[in-house]
């Protein structure tokens, strides 16, 4: 006869044994962490950072709001993509789920309002182009504002089997260059915005999948907007009580990206069609990397800098007084007038 002792030692040795293959069971998929998953699978998620920056801080959240993802097999051919815009991406702790089998992938990203309006991106090359308007005789130009464009890419990451989530890390770089212009008179007298044309000229429009510039034609970037500035200047002696305004004209351009090396002219010309000024664009905004970046190669700091502010000083005949300017709030003295 069995006594209730032993009978309810069996029952609790059972439910004992019960409980820990379940627990053995659940453990092994990592169930406990990964709860929302509910199996055994690998999941991937890839999230967006852009710290390529002078501030040396993520923006991503506050500057990207469009994100197109394209995953790459080892032949380079695209095997799976994903577009995704607006509160979406702008969310906390953004990350893309990309359910792709296991293996070995290179991520491309276009992103930025940019690379869905000012720009093309080529679904077989991954080429991103800027979309331009031609003149009659085929120059290429743009008068218009360029929306922001950032390109990302993370070559030959392993998708593991191993189950659990996998969350991988694209670096993102931003393709537009904001410029900003400002002609003033060295008299003070007033300068009139109408009887100058600021352009830009390069052939940057193309760039490949690594974000390398390909051959493209010459475009002319115009500024597409300009007004008339002016600041007033007190003295700073307190018994002299003068002040003297200085009138300036100020000219806002976006041009794509800079690359070191590259024929990228900054030219404006007056109502005449004479030239007032041009200077290589890159080599002078070079000019002012700073002590405190000489660590940093010339192109990292073009890529990490997107806003320039150039200051140029006219004479009573209104041409360029080359012997200085200001750019980026930094006096530069030029030793050779003649670039």
């Amino acid at each position: 006869m069995i006594r209730f002792a032993d009978f309810l030692f069996t029952v609790r040795l059972r439910l004992m044994l019960v409980l820990i293959a379940a627990l053995t069971s659940v453990s092994s998929c990592d169930s406990l962490i990964y709860d929302d998953q509910g199996d055994c699978n690998p999941y991937y998620k890839v999230r967006f950072k852009y710290d390529m920056n002078m501030k040396w801080a993520d923006a991503f959240s506050n500057e990207v709001n469009e994100v197109t993802l394209y995953v790459l097999d080892d032949n380079g051919r695209i095997v799976w993509s994903k577009h995704e815009t607006g509160a979406t991406v702008k969310a906390d702790g953004y990350m893309m789920d990309v359910p792709v089998a296991p293996g070995t992938y290179t991520l491309i990203a276009w992103c930025g309002e940019g690379h869905t309006t000012s720009f093309s991106v080529d679904k077989d090359d991954l080429d991103c182009t800027l979309l331009r308007d031609h003149t009659s005789d085929g120059k290429a130009y743009i008068k218009h504002d360029i929306n922001r464009l950032y390109h990302g890419t993370l070559e030959a990451q392993e998708f593991p089997e191993q189950e659990g989530v996998h969350i991988y890390t694209v670096p993102l770089v931003k393709n537009t260059n904001d410029v900003h212009v400002v002609l003033q008179h060295l008299s003070g007298e007033p300068v009139d915005k109408d009887k100058f044309t600021f352009t830009i000229t390069s052939d940057n429009g193309s760039m490949a999948k690594d974000n390398n510039l390909r051959p493209d034609e010459t475009i002319i970037y115009y500024a597409w907007h300009t007004e008339q500035g002016e600041a007033e200047i007190f003295h700073p002696a307190p018994e002299v009580r003068s002040s003297s305004s200085f009138s300036a004209a100020v000219a806002e351009l976006t041009v794509a990206r800079l690359i070191e090396g590259n024929d990228t002219r900054l030219t404006i010309y007056n109502d005449k069609s004479e030239i007032v000024l041009s200077i290589p664009l890159i080599d002078y905004c070079l000019m002012v990397k700073g002590y405190h970046n000489r660590n940093m190669s010339n192109q990292e700091y073009l890529d990490r800098q997107d806003n320039y502010n150039l200051t140029f000083f006219l004479d009573e005949g209104n041409r360029w007084v080359n012997s200085y300017i200001y750019i980026n709030s930094w006096k530069v003295i030029l030793q050779n007038s003649d670039i």
